[in-house]
This record gives structure tokens, C-alpha cells and sequence, in this order.
């Protein structure tokens, strides 16, 4: 078969985005049964994001809630109707093992606390969906990854960017090299935080500070717009205010890949910031904003414009997951993806430290 242009690949994925809006891009014929959610953690993401976006769902829906707030249970029941006996507390949502409207767990509680909640739910032969971070280090990663496959469930890490139509181009570019070698990566995420009321986000046993909080986007990206694995990193961190004295609040950091590319990352909790570039041998292409919760679009060096997606991005996400597993079939973002990000954030933290390039 003739290699695609770089217009014909680019149109090509245009029309999977379009049809995106409608239905997950992976999507399968329509199964006969619905993956029931609870939510683990009822924050902000949990509140104002993945419950209204559990309403537009086709393959999942909101089946109940994990909480240790007793005082917001009356008002999840009131606005998505769900019956006393699907709502949980962290004390006992062991018992979840004995519900059978309950698929998934989804995880959306501060980083140092996935490990805790993916055990108990997995051990519960519950599915889990964990956001990202997915933990604070490799040894917890691969708890996680052990104890949902001594369980057989599926373990599936929140990159919700990876189910995004104009970041699976980039995806697919970094396979197809539609504009020759890749040469530079610059990939940035960050905005100006001064609220003390994210406490966890200060908190560096939670894993708050940028790295962990934000860095994740750029570094995933770094990878998936490379499409391999970095060989080394250099990284440097600093904190100027007294609320985050006891963690990063930026981080900049450089990502060596064995075909020489390089990748240059920032996160920050002082600046905003949310772009991603790639600058090959015969052009560029780049995506800003690269990783809001919509409008991700970006540009090409050919006049392409890459036109952000109507769907909901965290729907989107979650009806890919469901039909994974309904359907027995491959995940887009396993433990094991996730796991890979953590290796080189450890990494990050101890070149930052040491102040020497750490090999990988």
C-alpha cells in the first residue's frame, strides 16, 4: 500500500475525530449491558467533571459513590438519584465486593492514596480506574498492577488526553513521521496557583507539588509524541512561595531519547502554561492548548488546523474504558503505561536532587 501524505493521514484522522463526537473513537458494536461507576473521592474532578460527564456516556453510568464526607451524600442522592444501598464510606467500601450494580471503581482521590483504594477495590473483584498519577513510585505502581491481576480486573490509569481525537494524531505522527524525524519536543502544562484550600496539593505524602499534579501531562506527552521510551533526564525544581515550600512548585525538566530527540518539559504551579510541539526535519506540528478539559487543537507547518473535538473528553474516556471491558478487549492507558511515567518522574526527582543527569 502507498504511504499516506502527511495531508491524506491528517484528513484521514480528521474524520475519526468528527465521528468522535459521537461515539468513543475505539468504539465496538453496542453491548447489551451498561458498566456501573462509583466514584471514589467526590472533589472537584469527581463533581463538576466525571459525574455530569457519566450522564452522556453510552456504555457506563454513575452506579454510586465512595466518600468521607457524610454531608455531601444527601446532595449526590438528590441530583443523580442513586439509592442508599450503592453509597459507601472509606471504612467500608470493602463490602462493594457484595454489590452487583458496582463495575468499576473509579479512583479519584490524591495521589498517595490510589494504592490504598485500587487494593481494596481490586480484592473487592471490582474493575478500577485510577487518575492520574497513578501512584507515588514504582513499588506501589506494580502493588497495583499484582494485585488487580491476582484478581483478574482490569487496571486502567485516567490519561484522558490519550482518548483525545487531535492527541492520537500526534500519536499516530510519531509512528507515520509524516514530517520527517523528529527532532525537538517542547511540551509544557502549568497555571498560577495561590489557593492553600488544594491543601493535599502542598502536601508532598498526597503527592501534591507541580511534578506529580501537572508534570504528568507533559512527560506523557513527551513519550507518546516521541513514540518511545527516553533514555536519560536532567531536571532542575524550585519553590518560591511559603505554601509550597515543601514541594515543587515548578519544575523543569529534559527527556534524551535514543534516536536523538530531545524533549524539553515544564510544570508549574506559578505560571500558566499548556502547549506541545514537535519540530522535525521537514516542519512542525504542534497542539495549544494541549491538555485542557476541551478545545485542544493545534496547527501544522503546512497550514493544516488541527479543529478541537465536540465530545466530551472524560465521556469519551470512560465509554473506551467500559467497552474494554465489555468487550474482553485491549486497554488504551493499562497499569503499565502508567507505571512507565512514574520510573521517570523518581528519575526526574532525583536528577532535580542530585543535579546530574540520571540515566535510565
Amino acid at each position: 500500500m502507498a504511504q499516506l501524505t502527511r495531508r491524506e493521514l491528517i484528513k484521514t484522522f480528521g474524520a475519526l475525530s468528527i465521528a468522535a463526537g459521537a461515539a468513543p473513537l475505539f468504539a465496538s458494536p453496542a453491548p447489551k449491558k451498561r458498566i456501573g461507576v462509583a466514584l471514589v473521592g467526590l472533589g472537584y474532578y469527581s463533581r463538576d467533571l466525571l459525574a455530569p460527564a457519566l450522564q452522556l456516556t453510552q456504555h457506563c453510568y454513575l452506579a454510586g459513590i465512595v466518600t468521607g464526607s457524610p454531608e455531601k451524600i444527601p446532595v449526590w442522592q438528590k441530583q443523580y438519584g442513586l439509592l442508599d444501598y450503592n453509597i459507601y464510606n472509606y471504612n467500608n467500601m470493602h463490602q462493594l465486593a457484595n454489590n452487583p450494580d458496582i463495575d468499576v471503581i473509579y479512583v479519584v482521590t490524591p495521589t498517595g492514596t490510589h494504592k490504598k483504594f485500587t487494593e481494596i477495590a481490586a480484592n473487592a473483584g471490582k474493575h478500577v480506574w485510577c487518575e492520574k498519577p497513578m501512584a507515588m513510585n514504582e513499588k506501589e505502581c506494580q502493588s497495583m498492577i499484582n494485585v488487580c491481576k491476582k484478581n483478574k480486573v482490569q487496571l486502567t490509569i485516567g490519561y484522558r488526553m490519550q482518548h483525545e481525537p487531535n492527541t492520537q494524531r500526534i500519536i499516530q505522527f510519531a509512528k507515520e513521521k509524516p514530517y520527517g524525524k523528529i527532532q525537538t519536543i517542547t511540551a509544557e502544562a502549568g497555571y498560577n496557583s495561590g489557593s492553600a484550600g488544594y491543601s493535599w496539593r502542598a502536601d508532598p505524602t498526597l503527592g501534591g507539588g507541580a511534578m506529580y499534579d501537572m508534570g504528568v501531562y507533559p512527560l506523557n506527552a513527551a513519550r507518546y509524541t516521541a513514540g518511545e521510551e527516553p533514555i536519560a533526564v536532567t531536571a532542575k525544581m524550585a519553590s518560591t512561595r511559603e505554601l509550597y515550600k515543601n514541594v515543587d512548585e515548578t519544575t523543569e525538566f529534559e527527556l534524551e531519547f535514543a534516536s536523538g530527540t530531545r524533549a524539553k518539559c515544564a510544570t508549574s504551579y506559578a505560571r500558566s502554561m499548556n502547549s506541545l510541539r514537535a519540530d522535525c526535519e521537514k516542519g512542525w506540528y504542534e497542539l495549544n492548548p494541549f491538555q485542557s478539559y476541551s478545545g485542544v487543537q493545534g496547527k501544522t507547518s503546512d497550514g493544516i488546523q488541527l479543529a478541537p473535538s465536540p465530545a466530551n473528553q472524560q465521556a469519551q474516556q470512560m465509554d473506551n474504558d467500559a467497552l474494554a471491558i465489555l468487550n474482553k478487549s485491549p486497554i488504551l492507558v493499562p497499569g503499565e503505561e502508567g507505571m512507565k511515567d512514574i520510573v521517570i518522574l523518581e528519575a526526574i526527582f532525583k536528577a532535580a536532587k542530585e543535579g546530574k543527569r540520571i540515566t535510565l
